[in-house]
C-alpha cells in the first residue's frame, strides 16, 4: 500500500520542467508548449514550464522540434565542492531513484569556480551514493542494475542546475527511419523548416531536393495531426514510480486525434533513385506513404502550374556536397526556377554565405539556425498568395 500511495503522489506532484532545444528553436518550441497550455519562460536552448507527470509524458510525446524534456531536480549556488556536495546531498533522491537505480551523472560548466567538470560529476555521484545508501539501509555498493535516469549538473557563474532527463533518446529519433541519406537532417530540424515555413494544408508543399524524405514527412506528419512520439517510448515509462496506464491513455488519445481526412498535397524531388527509395521506406514506417508523392527528378528540372505553393529545400551545400562550385550552380538553377513562381514561398536551408548571389534574389528573411554545431540560415523568400 505504502508503495503505491508513494506512486500516487508521484504522478499527481507538479515539477518544474525544462525542454531542451538547438540555437534559434527556442521560440518554436515555446509556441509549441503555449498552443498545449502552458505558460513558458525562454532562456538561451531551453524553454521551463510545470507540469505533473502526465504532461512530462504528453510534452514527450508531442513536441515535434524540442530534443529533450528534464526535470529540474535542484537549483542552489555553491562555489565550493564541500557546498555541491552536502546541497546535492540534501535532497531526498530517494523519492526519485529506487535502489538499483542506473543513475549516469553528466556535467557542464561555464563562468563558474567549479569548473572542472569530470570532478563536478564525480561530486555529484557521491553525494546521490551518500543519501541513497542512508535512505536505503545500505553500506554496501548499489547494484545500478535497473532501469536508467540520466543525470546532469550543470554549472553557470556559480549557479548548480541538477537535472534528470525523462526522455532517454533524443525526441528526434521518431522510430521511422529505415535508412539515412548522406547527410541527414534531423527530424526535429525538418519540423523546424515546416513550422516556419507557415504551410497550411490546403497549399502544395514541395521539396525538391528531399533526399530521405524527412521534411515532407515531418509536413505530413502535422497535416495529419499524427504525434511524433507515437511509435516509441521514452525513459520514464520504464520508471517504477511511473503509471504506465498514463502513457497508454495519451497514446489512444493521439490516435484518435489523427486527421484521415484532410486532403495533402505533398512531393518530394530527388536526382538520386536510390534515395526515392529510402523516402518511400521511411514514410510508409512513419505512417504517411500514401500522403507524400516521391519522384527522381533533379532539382533544376523541375516546374509547376501550381499556385500558392510552399517550398522547403536542404539542398547540398559546400560542407556537405565537398563541391562549391557545384552547390552554387544548383543554387542559381533554383532562382532561375523559382523567381519565376511570385505565388509560392521559398525556404532554403544553407551554409553558404554567397547563397543569394548565386540564386540571383536577396531573401526577404534570413534566419540564423544551427544544423548540429554547423550554423547555417534559412533564406525566406515569401510569396504572394492569390486569394481564391
Amino acid at each position: 500500500m505504502k508503495s503505491i500511495n508513494l506512486k500516487r503522489e508521484r504522478n499527481m506532484k507538479n515539477f518544474k520542467l525544462m525542454a531542451t532545444m538547438g540555437a534559434g528553436m527556442e521560440s518554436l518550441v515555446a509556441r509549441e508548449l503555449k498552443e498545449m497550455g502552458y505558460a513558458t519562460e525562454t532562456e538561451n536552448g531551453r524553454v521551463f514550464f510545470d507540469g505533473t507527470v502526465e504532461d512530462i509524458y504528453r510534452t514527450n510525446l508531442w513536441l515535434r522540434v524540442a530534443d529533450r524534456i528534464k526535470i529540474v531536480v535542484q537549483e542552489f549556488d555553491a562555489k565550493t565542492f564541500d557546498q555541491l556536495f552536502e546541497k546535492t546531498k540534501s535532497f531526498p533522491w530517494e523519492d526519485l531513484l529506487p535502489y538499483d537505480a542506473n543513475f549516469p551523472v553528466n556535467g557542464r560548466s561555464k563562468n563558474s569556480i567549479l569548473h572542472s567538470v569530470p570532478t563536478v560529476q564525480a561530486i555529484t555521484k557521491k553525494a546521490i551514493v551518500k543519501r541513497l545508501s542512508e535512505a536505503y539501509h545500505t553500506h554496501s555498493y548499489l547494484p545500478e542494475t535497473g532501469q536508467r535516469y540520466v543525470l546532469e549538473t550543470a554549472i553557470d557563474k556559480n549557479h548548480v542546475m541538477i537535472t534528470l532527463d525523462t526522455t532517454g533518446d533524443s525526441l528526434f529519433k521518431r522510430g521511422y527511419r529505415t535508412e539515412k541519406g548522406g547527410a541527414p537532417l534531423k527530424e526535429t530540424m525538418a519540423a523546424a523548416l515546416v513550422k516556419l515555413a507557415h504551410w497550411f494544408t490546403d497549399n502544395p508543399f514541395v521539396d525538391p531536393t528531399t533526399g530521405s524524405g524527412t521534411i515532407a514527412i515531418e509536413a505530413a506528419l502535422i497535416g495529419r495531426n499524427i504525434a511524433p512520439g507515437l511509435n516509441r517510448e521514452f525513459d520514464i515509462t520504464d520508471w517504477d514510480w511511473f503509471d504506465k496506464n498514463i502513457g497508454q491513455t495519451l497514446k489512444a488519445q493521439a490516435r484518435s486525434m489523427i486527421n484521415f481526412d484532410e486532403p495533402l498535397d505533398i512531393t518530394g524531388y530527388d536526382i538520386d533513385e536510390n534515395m526515392i527509395e529510402i523516402a518511400k521506406a521511411n514514410a510508409e514506417a512513419a505512417g504517411v506513404g500514401e500522403d507524400i508523392t516521391f519522384k527522381q527528378l533533379a532539382a533544376a528540372d523541375w516546374s509547376t502550374d501550381k499556385i500558392n505553393g510552399v517550398l522547403v529545400a536542404n539542398p547540398p551545400y559546400g560542407e556537405r556536397l565537398g563541391d562549391e562550385e557545384a552547390a552554387r550552380k544548383l543554387y542559381s538553377q533554383m532562382g532561375h526556377i523559382y523567381n519565376k513562381m511570385p505565388t509560392w514561398s521559398k525556404y532554403i536551408l544553407t551554409s553558404d554565405e554567397e547563397f543569394e548571389t548565386a540564386f540571383g534574389k536577396k531573401a526577404t528573411k534570413k534566419r540564423k539556425l544551427y544544423n548540429g554545431a554547423l550554423k547555417v540560415d534559412l533564406y525566406q523568400y515569401w510569396g504572394k498568395k492569390i486569394r481564391n
